[in-house]
């Protein structure tokens, strides 16, 4: 097993590459992805007024290339089954390109690899979770298209309050931001003002830290707010959010500065907001508290 630190949703976040593919949350302490969901499907077709304002280079190739990285579930990760690339970012990726009559062409690498493959032209776009920051607006245009940030879990009927948390025992995916700043930060707070430190219980692998909240072995998680939405949607009858998602910022998609590409898959994902498909895809994987509905192109406010 090896362990890269990259940065990607709201911080720090390990990805843990595993031979067998990313661990998914079931109700059980048995993980795997084997529990895939199968998408409804969602009617998109080609909008030919957006369509005519694709690059000529892009459009006379007929596809989109996308850089990715995997796996990050439920944004981006791989079908043990199938082998393909599957999750929210991607099924909606996929309806961008059926609105701009182009087929999606994924081809994985590093996550900080993606990027500068973008400014060399191997890639299109990138399709990562990235989160649109000043600093990353530097070097790429980001196409934004989703809000993440922190949020918690609780066993159901069993409240926790993520700003009163002392004493708790919260589990966190090690070297996250949950894990290097928010929880110690809270824990600190807590003991400053004479009340039990927050217990935070650290796992390797984010699929361990909510099958312990389902197992009762923690009384909260805290994850990036997708993940734990997820988490939520795969044990609805076992888990529930606790309180709202919390230091927000947008994921983007980053393409080369500049590039009139921006353009069309804000116009593209917009019309997936205004039509409905952009929020089924979002409810199909339980993520639509981080829906938004207006794409924005560099709206990092830090």
């Amino acid at each position: 097993m090896s362990v890269r630190i990259d940065f990607r949703g709201r911080g720090l976040r390990a990805a843990v590459v595993l031979a067998a593919g990313a661990l998914a949350l079931t109700a059980c302490t048995n993980n795997s992805e084997s529990t895939t969901p199968a998408a409804p499907t969602v009617d998109v077709t080609k909008v030919d007024s957006i369509a005519a304002n694709v690059p000529a280079d892009i459009k006379s190739s007929g596809k989109l290339i996308v850089g990715v990285n995997v796996p990050y579930q439920p944004n981006e990760y791989r079908d043990p089954s199938s082998g393909k690339i599957v999750g929210f970012d991607v099924d909606l990726m996929n309806a961008v390109g059926k609105v701009l009559g182009l087929n999606t062409d994924y081809q994985e690498a590093d996550f900080e690899k993606i990027i500068p493959a973008i400014e060399a032209g191997t890639y299109n776009l990138g399709m990562s979770s990235f989160t649109d920051n000043k600093d990353r607006e530097k070097t790429a245009d980001f196409v934004d298209y989703f809000s993440a940030g922190s949020q918690w879990a609780q066993q159901k009927g069993k409240p926790v309050d993520p700003n009163n948390a002392c004493g708790k025992r919260v589990a966190v995916q090690r070297t996250t931001v949950q894990d290097t700043d928010e929880i110690p930060a809270k824990s600190k707070a807590c003991t400053d003002a004479g009340k039990p430190a927050i217990q935070k219980v650290a796992y390797d692998e984010q699929s361990a830290a909510a099958n312990a909240l389902v197992q009762g072995q923690v009384d909260a998680m805290s994850a990036d707010s997708p993940v734990t939405a997820y988490a939520i949607k795969q044990a609805s009858d076992k888990i529930e959010s606790a309180g709202p998602i919390f230091d927000s910022a947008p994921y983007g998609w980053p393409i080369k500065k500049g590039s009139a590409l921006g353009t069309v898959l804000q116009q593209a994902v917009q019309y997936l907001m205004d039509h409905g498909q952009y929020k089924q895809i979002a409810t199909n994987w339980g993520v639509q508290e981080g829906a938004i509905t207006k794409s924005v192109i560099n709206g990092a406010q830090s």
